[in-house]
């Protein structure tokens, strides 16, 4: 796990203090180490976090001929790739070896062959080509800019901005997504100027120039199969055993994130299984609040399965004094308040383990969200994934500001709706365009990499895809509850999971402690960001109003005017909410 970045120029070399000025900015995501490539019109640097080949896995790591490879994530096949490839001297024994070779004998499809998270930049000298790319569930980042001077890319969009690769320059339809869904979809980002490499996207640079773009899928082809559910349970339990063992490949001490839901009791009832010394847990709590708080059904499981359990608790003075660090890591807003427990626990992660694994992608894949039983309503009864808007109604949003927000969910919806797939199948895909990448697994990047922690998502995996997505619908939802074969697995697997039990969803109770501080409100509202998408007085009646239908409104403003101040205006967090939104810019 490591931060990357990059420059190719049109016909000069490359600027040695943007390359600095690259890695500097991404220092948080590889405090192990540091590694430069520059030849000719191409100069990669690279941030560490040492996790596989502690010591000889250094990079970049170049080839006889010349290729030189930067990555930022696990290759987990990485052992299976060297035995198909009996032939080839390898220099290292880290998992990032492997593509690099693969690209070799395989030019752009070399890709395919990858079983993991990735972010990918090969360098190859004698073809004067640069080649990106990212695993197909976008897993780990990747963002270009692409200028007059040539083509500049990293792992984090602050980095490019801090290189002085772009200006921090709002895309006002970007924006509108994020202040009414929370997060932004497609390939352009908040700044204009900078976009995302695709999930699954591999891009061929020539002179600073992109010359050829191709794509690999996350999710299999064609609508649900048939199948015996005993078999299916068989199956399911094969393809998570390799899928958790495959995860845990490291050399570095690893735990798990356990919120007590199905995904991550799934996923510890595996690991529990595949470690015999047992397992680490962190689950975080919300004490003093009206929020459902999962300690106590998670230390039951931990106790059981003879897991260490972590408690982190997040308090209302984690919140105010944790949020303007938390808006600054999310450089590429998602403005998902579980980013907050997710950074502690990261914190309190790091004191123990370098690597943690969570459960994110099982309701994508398995079918566990409510709205996909709305989608599965026959005509007329069926309800669009995402009908309002956080600010529809509310009268505080500037005339066209919100103008668009949804047609990035309609292009989406367009394109993940090919013949063959079922209405669910193509709810689910949906989320997996945009939702997945650009809201949970941003949240999970940018939150655990400022730490300095590896997450991993055993879930998001091609081979548990490729049996998830294709399961009978009635299989994924049955009786009003979602991932029903998963839990009919978990019933088996660790039975105290209670996995029939009605879904709970995971809230953080930001609109309590927000309604406790109303004041908050006025110094919101006093913010430049805010003055731009504002009507005049409305902010702070907003914040008075104190009730749970506004709660989420004020929590988005309040994200929205600290991730502002830093990304846009280029004020570091000092201290916590109130001193920072007080200080004037």
């Amino acid at each position: 796990m490591c931060g990357i970045a990059g420059l190719m120029t049109v016909n000069s070399a490359p600027d040695e203090g943007m390359l600095d000025r690259l890695a500097d900015a991404l220092a948080h995501r590889g405090p192990d180490g540091r590694g430069r490539h520059v030849d000719g019109n191409v100069g990669l640097v690279q941030n560490r976090l040492s996790i596989i080949d502690l010591e000889g896995g250094r990079q970049p790591i170049t080839a006889t001929d010349g290729c030189a490879i930067v990555a930022n994530g696990e290759v987990y096949n990485y052992l299976e790739l060297k035995s198909d490839m009996p032939g080839q001297a390898f220099a290292t024994g880290s998992d990032c070896e492997p593509p690099l070779h693969l690209y070799r004998h395989q030019g752009l499809g070399f890709a395919r062959s990858l079983r993991g998270m990735y972010a990918i930049a090969i360098h190859d000298p004698a073809r004067r080509q640069l080649v990106l790319s990212r695993d197909p569930f976008g897993i780990k980042p990747l963002y270009l800019v692409e200028t007059q001077p040539g083509l500049a890319f990293a792992s984090e969009p602050q980095a490019l901005v801090a290189a002085g690769a772009v200006k921090p320059e709002i895309n006002p339809k970007a924006r509108a997504e994020l202040l009414q869904m929370q997060f932004t979809t497609g390939l352009d980002t908040i700044f204009k100027g900078i976009r995302r490499l695709a999930p699954g996207e591999t891009v061929l640079v020539e002179d600073g120039c992109i010359q050829d773009s191709r794509r690999l899928t996350a999710l299999p082809a064609g609508g649900p199969e048939p199948g015996d559910l005993d078999a299916l349970l068989d199956q399911l339990d094969e393809v998570l055993t390799e899928s958790v063992d495959l995860h845990q490949r490291s050399d570095v001490p690893y735990g798990m994130f356990l919120s007590g839901g199905i995904d991550s009791s799934a996923v510890l009832a595996m690991m529990a299984r595949l470690n015999p010394r047992g397992v680490l847990a962190f689950t975080a709590g919300f004490s003093g609040t009206k929020a459902h708080d999962e300690r106590d059904h998670a230390r039951e499981l931990a106790r059981i399965t003879g897991a260490r359990h972590v408690e982190v608790d997040f308090t209302e003075s984690d919140f105010w004094s944790l949020l303007p660090r938390v808006a600054a890591c999310m450089d590429d807003p998602a403005a998902d308040y579980a980013c907050l427990p997710t950074f502690k626990l990261a914190q309190e992660a790091r004191k123990q383990v370098k690597v943690i694994l969570s459960g994110e992608g099982g309701d994508e894949l398995f079918g566990g969200y409510g709205r996909y039983r709305h989608a599965m309503r026959p005509w007329p009864f069926t309800k669009p994934m995402r009908r309002g808007g956080t600010f529809d109604g509310l009268g505080v949003l500037r005339d066209g500001v919100d103008d668009g927000w949804r047609d990035g969910i309609k292009a989406a919806e367009r394109t993940e709706a090919p013949s063959g797939r079922s209405a669910l199948q193509r709810a689910q895909a949906v989320d997996c365009a945009d939702w997945l990448p650009n809201d949970l697994l941003t949240k999970a990047d940018r939150c655990l990499m400022a730490n300095g922690i590896e997450g991993r998502v055993p879930f998001l995996d091609p081979v548990v895809a490729a049996f998830a997505f294709r399961l009978p619908d009635h299989l994924k939802v049955h009786k009003g509850l979602g991932k029903w074969l998963l839990r009919k697995w978990l019933e088996t697997a660790l039975p105290a999971a209670r996995p029939f039990d009605k879904k709970r969803g995971f809230t953080v109770p930001v609109g309590e402690w927000i309604a406790r501080s109303p004041q908050i409100g006025a110094l919101v509202a006093n913010q430049p960001g805010i003055n731009e998408i504002c009507r005049p007085g409305t902010v702070e009646a907003l914040f008075r109003d104190g009730s749970k239908e506004t709660g989420f409104a004020c929590w988005t403003l309040l994200f929205y005017a600290l991730w502002h101040r830093r990304h846009v205006l280029g004020k570091m967090p000092e201290g916590d909410v109130f001193s920072d939104l007080s200080d004037q810019v």
